[in-house]
């Protein structure tokens, strides 16, 4: 299917690893022009490099702005180099678990920063844009955890929900002007940040890293870990032409992990 997004432009966050580098793949691979965002140069040169290989033959152009984007100066930084995105990909990573017990005031504000307000000041910067020029598509990653809350990870559950709460509101209004706002909630994906909590798990219980893993696929009931590229994919199907009367959603994608209603 042509997605119908050759020569569009889109700002991906963290995007030199995991579920941002794959959107920021697929989205290339539809011949859209990125600018791809991360805090380490090193690991987004790299990330860049191997998508530029794969994608030369789309026209697409890959562009790297190393920054903190939950930083106002990151964010200017990453505006100034696509300042007016025809899609947005808001990417970062979750606060630390634990006890809501031992979790303080600036806990709470780091978490709601990172993973609500600066979705929001992005949103800010480029809806208007956007709106004026008929087309966009902003789409959220934020976690399965918004509809199946875990315990220890309450201020990314507090946090995330809050980012749902406000996307529900405003895509109501921005999509009469082809301007959609959806979220991507992502299950167990086989990730750098997935092997480094079974890492954790593994030291703590005395068993391999694969032991562990193994045993989280069985959980799931697909049986695996979701792939990034399928991710990626759902990403720019969400960003597409054809997906325009899709707004203010929340796409699980957990392998039916989550019951959910039907």
């Amino acid at each position: 299917m042509d997605l119908k997004l050759k020569g569009k432009t889109a700002l991906v966050c963290a995007s030199s690893k995991g579920l941002g580098r794959a959107c920021a793949l697929s989205l290339a691979r539809e011949g859209v022009h990125v600018t791809m965002l991360a805090r380490g140069s090193e690991a987004l040169e790299a990330a860049a490099a191997e998508i530029r290989a794969e994608v030369a033959a789309t026209g697409a152009t890959i562009t790297t702005v190393a920054c903190d984007i939950t930083t106002p100066e990151g964010r200017a930084l990453a505006l100034a180099a696509c300042p007016a995105p025809d899609i947005l990909v808001t990417n970062a990573g979750g606060p630390k678990p634990g006890d809501f017990r031992d979790w303080t005031r600036d806990d709470w504000i780091a978490a709601v920063d990172a993973n609500m307000l600066t979705p929001i000041e992005l949103i800010k910067a480029t809806v208007d844009g956007m709106i004026a020029r008929r087309f966009g598509r902003i789409v959220n990653i934020t976690s399965s955890a918004v509809r199946a809350p875990i315990d220890i990870l309450g201020l990314s559950n507090g946090a995330r929900s809050g980012l749902t709460g406000f996307v529900a509101g405003l895509s109501r209004k921005t999509v009469a002007h082809n301007v959609t706002i959806n979220n991507l909630l992502p299950g167990p994906f086989e990730t750098d940040r997935l092997r480094s909590t079974a890492t954790g798990a593994a030291q703590e219980s005395g068993r391999t890293v694969d032991e562990v893993l193994a045993e989280r696929r069985k959980l799931n009931p697909s049986g695996r870990f979701g792939d990034p590229a399928e991710f990626g994919d759902a990403c720019a199907y969400l960003c597409s032409a054809q997906a325009g009367f899709i707004t203010g959603q929340n796409l699980l994608m957990d392998g039916g992990a989550y019951p959910g209603t039907f």
